[in-house]
């Protein structure tokens, strides 16, 4: 298969993977809106990411276990004293890095964690 072809195949399978695993809002319709490359998945409940994440490293075969998920999920690693008295939690969500799809999707062409 061409590569360019091989790169599409494996960003629509990603991308329905996080769709399957993950709750999704519905629009104003009642309608669900579906994740997109581009979409960040910080927003998602924990037992969903819990879930995709390990689907992923199974379909994928990438290791997750090494990844610092702190730039992504800042508040969840702050420590309670720091959360309690000292910041504000839109202050420490405004330095947060997106965690897309597409990251898992370039990740997994390339068969290790990129980011």
């Amino acid at each position: 298969m061409d590569t360019f072809l091989m790169n599409d195949y494996i960003d629509a399978q990603v991308l329905k993977m996080f769709n399957d695993e993950i709750s999704r809002e519905l629009d104003q319709e009642g309608n669900e809106v579906l994740l997109e490359l581009d979409s960040d998945v910080f927003d998602a409940p924990g037992d969903d990411l819990h879930s995709a994440f390990n689907r992923y490293e199974k379909e994928f075969n990438v290791d997750l276990s090494d990844v610092n998920w702190t730039p992504y999920f800042p508040w969840q690693n702050t420590p309670l004293f720091q959360r309690w008295f000292k910041l504000k939690r839109d202050d420490v969500e405004a330095n947060r890095l997106p965690l897309t799809v597409r990251m898992f999707a370039e990740s997994a062409k390339a068969g290790k964690w990129l980011y």
